[in-house]
């Protein structure tokens, strides 16, 4: 019979190879992926889409009776969402009519307003009590440019005491859209924006989404091909009013539209202006017109590759030899005889 501590032995010199040689094939993970070579990757760029709305117009409407403001303009080819909301203590109408250059002549009865939004159709009739709001959602095709609409509050004598106005297309083609997020990492993600209008000047819309919870700003220079300093912008713009300065508020998830518009091409930074922001690398570049410079390629390692999967079929070979033999002794390395045994 063979004692506890022997069996002990035995089982523990049978494992070891069996671990030896799984430590080994493991191990060739690491090398072979080490030895892939690096793939370049490009920075993130953020490109430009026409966009679908322009703004959110907030039209407010008064016992004046009037809408303010009176006149709204809306570039043709886009959209519109306008906010409509009731200061007044009385109930009013915003009724906009369908036909672009149908005007309402100041002289109209109200039957004779109704007569004339019921032949020339709406395009909305939003009826608000005093203190609502409401929503028009508008969408102009590119062929309406330069056409005016008319709106108007058709209760009863509003329109005739003054209680209209227009919504004018002021171009031929849409703007451009851009996103742009913001992180408590101090950073602009992307850092890189990229617009390539067909026309200028071309209004650009820059959506600014915080994934942070810190505030910050959108600002941006108004002149081509300046990189400012952290120790140099606070006079620069002395000088210069930026083409844009929105705050980001405080909070994930919190959005600010950028609405500005670009007269020439070229790269245009913007900053972060809250206190030490811009200093930890806060800022990015617009390159509107001109294209994007392709980043460096990241350097290879196609020649250390080479060796380093040469080393691992190496690795590989021991470990299933130090596999095979184990299983076939049973110990490694084999246990020399003791003196006792040679008769």
């Amino acid at each position: 019979m063979t004692d506890g501590p022997s069996r002990t032995r035995r089982i523990l010199r049978r494992a070891l190879p069996w671990f030896l040689g799984g430590l080994l094939l493991a191990s060739i993970g690491l090398p072979t992926a080490a030895g892939l070579p690096i793939v370049s990757v490009a920075p993130e760029v953020g490109y430009a889409h026409p966009f679908a709305n322009v703004e959110n117009v907030t039209i407010n409407l008064t016992d004046r009776p009037s809408f303010s403001p009176q006149f709204v303009n809306v570039p043709a080819g886009s959209s519109v969402a306008l906010h409509l909301v009731n200061r007044g203590l009385y109930a009013h109408t915003f009724t906009l009519c369908r036909t672009p250059g149908a005007f309402l002549r100041a002289s109209l009865s109200p039957g004779q307003v109704y007569s004339f939004f019921s032949a020339n159709g709406t395009l909305a009739n939003v009826s608000l009590a005093p203190g609502a709001q409401g929503w028009a959602n508008l969408t102009f095709n590119a062929s309406l440019a330069l056409d005016s609409f008319e709106f108007a509050s058709v209760v009863p004598y509003q329109f005739q005491s003054g209680m209209w106005g227009f919504l004018n297309l002021t171009s031929t083609a849409a703007g451009l859209q851009l996103s742009e997020g913001t992180t408590d990492g101090l950073a602009f993600v992307p850092n890189v924006l990229s617009a390539t209008p067909t026309h200028y000047p071309i209004v650009i819309a820059v959506l600014v989404t915080n994934q942070g919870n810190f505030a910050h700003t959108f600002t941006m220079v108004p002149q081509t091909n300046v990189s400012l300093l952290s120790t140099n912008y606070s006079s620069y713009f002395q000088l210069h009013a930026p083409l844009v300065n929105e705050n980001v508020p405080a909070a994930p998830g919190q959005t600010a539209w950028a609405n500005f518009t670009i007269a020439a091409p070229g790269v245009y930074q913007y900053i972060c202006e809250v206190s030490g922001h811009f200093a930890n690398g806060m800022y990015g570049y617009l390159y509107v017109g001109v294209p994007v410079p392709t980043p460096p390629p990241a350097p290879s390692t196609a020649i250390v590759a080479g060796w380093v999967l040469a080393g691992s079929a190496i690795l590989f070979g021991v470990g299933v030899l130090l596999t095979a033999g184990a299983a076939i002794s049973g110990r490694f390395p084999p246990r020399a005889n003791s003196p006792e045994q040679h008769h």
